[in-house]
């Protein structure tokens, strides 16, 4: 096998990343204080719950925080693949606190619309517009490497989604202030509750494709195919896997039928294969089992429900052939 070495470091370097991470979480324990107290003076429900999804985002990036440290542990016997789902299962539950926390705003706010309280426009705005600048700064922060890591992405979105809740609680105090309609506050509650609901629906949905091993959404395995039967000697592939164990880690494992060659030459091929499947397509890991032309591909896509047929000596290479 072309070996499998560990990634000590996350996508932008553990400690930078940690670094920024602790700054985000102290500035925005900071606002939340700050927002609370703004948000009962005013009487905002805007800013009450810019204030509770701002105390998440805590708990979020303590998580990853978390999460993006256990991941750095090396694999061994117990986990041969290591801790890197550890960061999917942090997004999850981030994802999981963005919806039960949107939920909550979708019911307070209709209370307000039912019997909508006087607003401070002038205290809305006010807080609001240092949130913004708040969130702002901080979602830039976490943003460096969140393209390749779902845990940082989920606490990168947390953020992100508090810098316009709270751009919305300014337009909404300048709103009140011009139309006196108190009204405008739960409504601005209510759509930065559609849009937490939206960014925790997406992460959720990755977040599933990767516990269910699920075809990375930009691999086109008919491409791929395509591919690897245009290297010279091969004359099929079948039993292909492609799955993701983090957003930047996936895997290939495949069949591979070809011509009756020897080890070395077979080699050359898997370093084709290889090359192909990791410049082309993404993959990093690959897994083949290099078989003589005779031997009938069972499927594409095997049934992992069904027993592993028995090999025919005479169809296979004494040994699988690992990139």
């Amino acid at each position: 096998m072309a070996g499998y070495h560990h990634h000590s470091h996350p996508p932008a370097g553990n400690q930078a990343i940690q670094l920024r991470l602790g700054v985000a979480i102290l500035l925005t324990l900071i606002l939340v204080v700050a927002e609370i107290m703004t948000g009962l003076l005013a009487n905002s429900l805007a800013l009450l719950t810019d204030a509770l999804h701002n105390f998440t985002d805590i708990a979020a990036l303590l998580l990853t925080a978390f999460a993006l440290r256990l991941e750095q542990r090396p694999a061994h016997a117990g986990k041969t693949f290591g801790y890197h789902r550890v960061g999917i299962l942090a997004a999850l539950v981030n994802a999981t606190t963005l919806g039960l926390m949107a939920f909550g705003i979708f019911h307070e706010a209709w209370q307000r619309f039912l019997a909508p309280p006087p607003v401070d426009s002038t205290l809305l705005m006010a807080m609001g517009a240092v949130a913004f600048g708040v969130n702002l700064f901080t979602a830039w922060l976490i943003g460096h490497g969140s393209s390749e890591d779902i845990n940082l992405h989920s606490a990168f979105l947390h953020l992100l989604g508090d810098a316009f809740s709270t751009l919305g609680a300014v337009v909404a105090g300048f709103c009140i202030r011009l139309t006196g309609y108190a009204w405008l506050d739960p409504a601005v509650s209510l759509l930065i509750g559609c849009l937490i609901l939206w960014n925790a629906g997406l992460i959720v949905r990755e977040t599933l494709d990767i516990l269910m091993e699920s075809t990375p959404d930009d691999v086109e395995v008919s491409t791929l195919i395509r591919d690897i039967l245009q290297i010279d000697g091969i004359r099929g592939v079948h039993h292909l896997h492609v799955w993701s164990l983090s957003r930047r880690l996936r895997l290939l494992t495949a069949h591979v039928v070809v011509d009756d060659m020897p080890i070395s030459q077979a080699t050359r091929i898997r370093r084709q294969v290889q090359q192909i499947v990791e410049q082309g397509h993404g993959i990093t890991r690959c897994t083949l089992q290099l078989e003589h032309t005779g031997c009938e591909p069972d499927s594409l896509y095997i049934d992992m429900k069904q027993p592993t047929p028995h090999a025919h000596p005479h169809h296979e290479t004494p040994h699988s052939h690992h990139a």
